[in-house]
């Protein structure tokens, strides 16, 4: 009866993995990265020309590498695919441990490029912000923690990731970067709650990350800054978030039609944190709409396919994974048209950045490597494996 329920997929020895590999995959929320990717080139053939004129640069410079770092993610992205689960959780720890390794390090040898928060490696030709590769592997990580803690005799896993967790929140806190910060203690709620927390443990733990929201606001500058000026009734039209909710105002229904807008003229992060007002206001909210809806068709697959998987750890990591790029892409949007505060994160497979592309190609890959289809062993022989 399970079997009917959940249906197998038979496996076929001898079989080419590229067929196996198509036939496994959710091909509907693949088409959707590309249609992404997709978006983000044309919309950074109107964003990034007056950046690059101003740095005396050619006019699709930025378009380029956003192009070839797009295809190193692709290629980054079709890779992880193929892999196992328990391949992915061996090869997200060993990451983990390295992007941590450069969090730490991050104080003494990065650089903020004048932007008053060192978030970024500057390797000459590139740059490198390791938040962006440590989500990922956070996620697996806590999950592959969480569900040891439901083996018999397995270690206390929830305590154990919520300590990790804190102890990189610090490490982003130090940066500044609350976004990130914010974003990784989502994710660890997210995992912990499939994983069946109670209810007032989170409620506890929502009123601790208030708590520490109001001292990141009595003791950084940086935080309370955009704090105050996202609760400001009035909006300064000279700065970013006046310069985007102009935008999105002009841009209407229709837009204002291609390469006819100004506000990529105006925003210095035209081109990465405020790329949706570019597209508000060329395209309209047409083309805003189509996004949010690639989206959020990636999110909901995901969690629909998930919903049928037996194994604890790709089930954990999973939802941790999709619903922090939804969540992601949900704070950036809601930046640009003033729901939320500003917080410098981009939008996944969007915006420009190398860092931001490849990460979100690795994220994505795990994603779809973990809701691909695959034989489920019958429920009763899990239980007996588990000894109950």
């Amino acid at each position: 009866m399970t079997d009917m329920v959940y249906g197998t997929l038979p496996s076929r020895d001898g079989e080419p993995i590229l067929p196996r590999w198509w036939n496994t995959i959710d091909r509907l929320s693949l088409g959707c990265v590309l249609l992404l990717f997709g978006c983000g080139l044309l919309l950074g053939l109107a964003s990034s020309p007056p950046l690059a004129a101003r740095n005396g640069l050619d006019p699709f410079y930025y378009v380029q590498r956003q192009a070839f770092f797009g295809g190193v993610a692709l290629a980054v992205m079709a890779l992880t695919t193929m892999m196992s689960p328990v391949l992915v959780r061996r090869l997200a720890v060993l990451g983990f441990v390295a992007a941590f390794a450069s969090l730490v390090a991050l104080p003494f040898l990065g650089t903020d490029f004048g932007k008053g928060a060192v978030r970024w490696y500057s390797l000459g030709f590139v740059s490198v912000q390791p938040s962006e590769f440590l989500k990922p592997a956070f996620v697996v990580t806590v999950a592959w923690m969480m569900a040891a803690a439901h083996e018999p005799g397995g270690p206390p896993g929830r305590a154990m990731s919520l300590a990790l967790t804190l102890v990189i929140v610090g490490f982003l806190a130090l940066q500044p970067d609350f976004g990130q910060a914010c974003l990784v203690l989502f994710a660890w709620g997210v995992i912990y709650f499939v994983a069946g927390a109670p209810l007032t443990l989170l409620v506890v733990l929502a009123v601790g990350v208030v708590g520490m929201g109001t001292l990141a606001y009595s003791s950084s500058e940086h935080f309370a800054r955009r704090i105050d000026g996202f609760l400001s009734p009035d909006v300064d039209p000279r700065t970013q978030l006046g310069y985007a909710t102009d935008a999105i105002r002009e841009g209407g229904f229709f837009g204002v039609g291609v390469g006819e807008g100004q506000v990529k003229w105006s925003l210095p992060d035209a081109h990465t944190d405020f790329i949706i007002a570019v597209a508000a206001e060329e395209y309209g909210l047409l083309l805003v709409l189509f996004v949010i809806g690639l989206y959020a068709t990636i999110v909901v697959r995901a969690l629909w396919r998930l919903r049928r998987e037996r194994d604890t750890f790709t089930r954990l990591a999973g939802a941790g994974l999709a619903c922090t790029f939804g969540v992601q892409a949900m704070i950036n949007m809601g930046v640009a048209v003033r729901l939320l505060p500003a917080k410098g994160m981009t939008l996944p497979f969007v915006s420009y950045g190398g860092s931001s592309l490849i990460a979100g190609g690795i994220a994505v890959g795990m994603l779809l490597a973990l809701t691909r289809t695959r034989p489920q062993g019958k429920i009763g022989d899990i239980l007996i494996s588990r000894g109950r």
